[in-house]
């Protein structure tokens, strides 16, 4: 059973299989073209926050896709211009020109390049189950808000069109299969608008679709420290944003179709991708989650196929058919979208019954990643802020499992006196954990000789052997000897190098 499990998933992912299975061929293409569709209107509107011309978006969007299809370490995932690569990359555009801007993004290439080959791939094991079901939560809320403006000041045809693009693609996959039911839907109402002349908004209200291929392009830049100095805060900004938000969805991706891909090939492929953008006058971008599930969910896409065609598709379209792709209504590109916030949504996490059973820390993490993504625009933002807030709930909650157990008295003198005290400390000993344990000690009351067993106990860091250099300093001015015993060998090593070198540590 596992071996066959294995090659499905084997035969879904590989090219060579596609191409062999006509079934599977048809998903593909048909996939890559309804991202194609769904990418012109998005790169469009990029292009504007970034303040450059609509074709450095949509010939972003073109060299994106097909260069990450190739080098890409996710199958399937669609990588173009996106909004959060927009907002970091808008001010260079406007204070420096588009020249500036393209130099900007094949530094950021090389970048992600550099900081995937060194490993950067491996901190997303750090990003808790919380922050990312706090990213997909705020994604869907940022896909569906990016689809208001479109329904504001619109004529009233807009609302039944938009309503018969979601009924079509809530009703068609009960019947079939066959075709993509966002291609239906698009292809319907794009028939329906032309027919009948509705005088709806529609592509070609968005910006000027281009009529030529992107040409090679090498910005027009004094190659200076100056220039660096310029470009490097935006470069390194866009680089780490790109990388997140990329890893993030080839995770999410990962979860929906139960198959792992390479993270640090797919880091280092972003920095291809941009590079090559940016020689061809794009604004550069990195994955898209939006039209990811476009893909992956909605399409059924599994294979670089659709990927690649999905870029090829977008040239043809916006060069060859530029006149058709004007005519398509706005309503059956923002029904997708909103069935795509729809189906993005982790329902089940918002659901009362799992919200009374999750702990309010993790509710917590889950919550600051939706606020902070959505107020600011920028997923990036967003992981990050949840990230940091898991980690103070983390060692807040794990601060409270140590304990200071005073457990008797091992030895009297010869008066009968009491001579020695035992203490017994349980738990992992950090920071946030040990800077209270040098107030559960009796300083004054106890005998002449006291023990500390830390056989319960781990040190994890300088700030744990700094509290016991205090504990014993404190014991011995006031003439008291104290043994620390029953350390661990990593605590022992910890311990040993530390101790005593920790002048003004606490």
């Amino acid at each position: 059973m596992g071996t066959a499990v294995s090659t499905a998933k084997e035969t879904d992912g590989s090219v060579m299989a596609a191409l062999r299975s006509p079934k599977r061929l048809r998903i593909e293409i048909l996939a890559g073209l309804v991202v194609a569709l769904a990418l012109i209107p998005e790169a469009i509107s990029f292009s504007i926050i970034a303040g450059v011309d609509p074709r450095v978006g949509l010939f972003a969007s073109f060299t994106m896709a097909v260069t990450i299809s190739i080098v890409g370490g996710r199958r399937a995932m669609i990588s173009a211009a996106t909004g959060a690569i927009a907002l970091v990359i808008a001010p260079v555009a406007k204070q420096y020109g588009l020249d500036y801007l393209i130099a900007t993004v094949i530094l950021a290439g090389v970048l992600q390049i550099v900081l995937s080959v060194i490993g950067v791939a491996r901190l997303m094991r750090f990003i808790p189950r919380s922050v990312m079901v706090g990213f997909v939560n705020a994604l869907a809320i940022l896909i569906f808000a990016a689809q208001i403006p479109h329904l504001l000041g619109v004529p009233w045809l807009v609302y039944p069109m938009v309503a018969l693009g979601i009924a079509i693609m809530v009703l068609l996959p009960k019947l079939s299969n066959v075709v993509p039911a966002p291609l239906v839907a698009i292809v319907l109402l794009t028939a329906a608008t032309i027919v009948f002349s509705l005088n709806v908004p529609n592509v070609g209200d968005e910006g000027d679709l281009p009529s030529s291929l992107p040409s090679w392009l090498i910005p027009d830049v004094p190659f200076t420290f100056e220039t660096l100095g310029i470009i490097a805060p935006y470069a390194l900004a866009m680089a780490l944003v790109g990388l997140l938000e990329s890893l993030m969805t080839a995770k999410l991706v990962d979860d929906i179709t139960d198959t792992h891909s390479d993270k640090t090939r797919e880091g280092w492929g972003q920095g291809v991708a941009n590079v090559v953008t940016g020689f061809f006058g794009g604004m550069g971008g990195c994955a898209m989650i939006g039209q990811t599930m476009i893909n992956v969910k909605e399409s059924g896409a599994r294979t670089r196929i659709s990927t690649f065609l999905a870029g090829v598709f977008l040239l043809i379209l916006v060069v060859g058919l530029g006149d058709i792709v004007a005519l398509i209504p706005m309503a059956a590109l923002v029904a997708v979208m909103i069935m795509v916030s729809v189906g993005t949504m982790d329902w089940h996490s918002l659901a009362p019954k799992t919200l009374r059973r999750m702990p309010i820390a993790e509710t917590t993490v889950m919550l600051v990643t939706v606020v902070i993504t959505v107020v600011s625009h920028n997923l990036a933002y967003g992981v990050i802020a949840g990230v940091l807030t898991a980690m103070v709930a983390f060692a807040h909650r794990v601060a409270h499992f140590t304990e200071v157990e005073k457990i008797g008295d091992a030895d009297t003198d010869h008066d009968g006196d009491f001579d020695t005290r035992v203490y017994k400390v349980h738990g992992e000993l950090f920071f946030a954990s040990s800077n209270d344990l040098i107030y559960q000690f009796d300083y004054v009351d106890d005998p002449r000789n006291v023990v500390i067993d830390m056989s319960d106990a781990h040190i994890w860091d300088a700030s744990t052997v700094a509290t016991l250099d205090a504990i014993t300093t404190k014991y011995e001015s006031k003439g008291k000897n104290v043994e620390i015993v029953g350390l661990n060998e990593a605590s022992e090593q910890r311990h040993g190098r530390l101790s005593g070198h920790l002048a003004g540590g606490h």
